[in-house]
């Protein structure tokens, strides 16, 4: 799946023109490398996204097309 739609269906990122322009600003990581809106997301991947001067690590547990919102926490965990 592609970093900026999973970025917004486990509602790291709001909305998915949000997640692109993060990932075009070089403020989106995925496994410490700096990430394109285009990257491809699986299992296991680690996050990384700064929001100003807060940083947020999470890894990828699950990738899914579609999810509630009250089960989109479960696609991904804090580090």
């Amino acid at each position: 799946m592609r970093l900026d739609k999973f970025l917004k269906v486990s509602r790291l990122i709001k909305r998915r023109t949000v997640a692109n322009e993060a990932c075009d600003a070089g403020r989106v990581f995925l496994n410490e490398k700096p990430a394109k809106a285009s990257a491809n997301v699986k299992e296991g991947d680690i996050l990384t996204i700064r929001f100003g001067n807060k940083e947020v690590k999470v890894e990828v547990l699950d990738v899914r097309e579609t999810v509630k919102k009250e089960e989109a926490a479960e696609l991904f965990r804090y580090l």
